[in-house]
């Protein structure tokens, strides 16, 4: 099987490369080793995160590190066995969460959180997904009038970024969204933002879109790549593809493909859960809501009310270990009545991230024909169409909607 492009996994930066490199002319074909929308793309929180303009840095005040340390949080947990691997990872990551690393990654970020709803956009409609898609934000919720204040003056902070949202006090939050406990005394309504239903159906319904205007899906293994008279070629179970070009958007799996090529990319996972509920009688979720203190969002999905947790620091391969979702259970449970669990077990998730907090978009430096699309951390649902059409403009010879200098390859190097 001849093409233009093989697109080397079809989670939601994937698909989305996939179409936008197929509407600059290429003959495209995606190949991932199970259906497009099963990995990281299904398991997320549904936000198109447009308010997310300050990507997630490292804590770098003592209380928080020492809080940390105690590894009894609900936000963030870790695997002791793993602490020595991942420990200088953590320590680059704790270096670029300063002040200047921080405000430069804050720089880089901005043009693609700017264009991620526009973006989504311009392939929900075509899709039809519409109806997946939510237009009414999300909330912060709060029980503490501490923490209530201070996300109050971060949010007044944020006044350069023309971010739309509103303060409610506990009689307007309880309004926006009956059934929340007494104890909640407030909150914070993104508006900008968008959300989804069900993630991993909105990438399918991608996917779809792009074998519909031409495009070919096959079962492969993207491991399989290699290059042979200066062709690229990967197995699918409809035989080898050939092409001039690849693109790697394997996500948390990308290291199994750039490092037997020989780059040294600092790609680490940060894993996370996900359970679905039941709600209880004469309850209904309006909106996902977010308990910063927490670390954890409840999100209404086709398939219950969804509890996404926060960070797990763990092997990538160790089994399930439900202590980070049980103690966000227990939390959540004390902000909105939840029912039932719906599922047999947790979904575990893998979210690819780099230490300066940006992606890798961009040519392979020393591989000609090989690109990368890969480190959306948190956000690869957000980011998945831009970044798509950025990588695109930038293997066709177009000009680039921003400058992609601060996603290359070349600055670990």
């Amino acid at each position: 099987m001849h093409c233009d492009t093989i697109v080397l996994g079809a989670g939601i930066v994937g698909v989305s490369t996939a179409l936008h490199l197929q509407a600059r002319g290429r003959k495209v074909v995606l190949i991932d080793r199970q259906q497009p929308g099963n990995g990281t793309s299904h398991g997320n929180a549904g936000l198109i995160e447009r308010a997310s303009v300050i990507p997630y840095a490292f804590p770098r005040q003592l209380s928080s590190l020492l809080r940390y340390a105690g590894n009894q949080q609900s936000d963030v947990r870790y695997s002791l066995k793993h602490l020595p691997k991942a420990g200088p990872w953590l320590l680059q990551y704790w270096r670029h969460s300063g002040a200047k690393g921080l405000a430069a990654a804050t720089r880089a970020m901005l043009p693609l959180v700017e264009r991620c709803v526009s973006e989504h956009d311009q392939l929900s409609e075509p899709a039809g997904m519409q109806h997946l898609i939510q237009t009414s934000g999300w909330i912060e919720a709060y029980s503490s009038p501490v923490a209530f204040a201070k996300a109050q003056q971060d949010a007044a902070a944020l006044k350069e970024f023309a971010l739309n949202y509103r303060v409610l006090d506990r009689t307007q939050m309880h309004a926006k969204q009956p059934g929340l406990h007494p104890d909640v005394i407030g909150g914070i309504h993104w508006l900008d933002p968008k959300t989804v239903s069900d993630p991993g159906g909105l990438t399918r319904g991608y996917a779809d879109l792009f074998v519909a205007r031409g495009g070919v899906f096959v079962i492969g293994d993207a491991l399989t790549l290699q290059q042979r008279v200066g062709k690229w070629e990967v197995l699918s179970e409809q035989g080898l593809v050939v092409a001039d070009e690849a693109v790697v958007t394997l996500g948390p799996q990308a290291r199994g493909v750039f490092e037997p090529l020989g780059y040294k990319i600092p790609l680490a996972i940060k894993r996370g859960y996900h359970m679905h509920y039941a709600a209880q009688p004469g309850a209904s979720l309006q909106q996902p809501l977010l308990d910063p203190v927490g670390g954890y969002v409840l999100a209404p999905m086709v398939g219950g009310i969804r509890l996404t947790t926060g960070i797990e620091f763990a092997d990538s391969d160790d089994p399930i270990n439900e202590i980070q979702l049980r103690r966000c259970e227990e939390l959540a449970s004390a902000f909105f009545p939840l029912g039932e669990r719906l599922n047999a077990e947790p979904w575990l998730g893998r979210r690819p991230c780099l230490p300066d907090m940006c992606p890798v978009i961009g040519p392979a430096p020393r591989h000609k024909g090989l690109w990368f699309n890969f480190g959306h951390a948190h956000h690869g649902l957000t980011l998945g169409p831009v970044c798509g059409r950025l990588l695109a403009e930038m293997m066709t010879g177009a000009a680039p909607f921003t400058d992609p200098t601060p996603y290359s390859a070349e600055r670990f190097h």
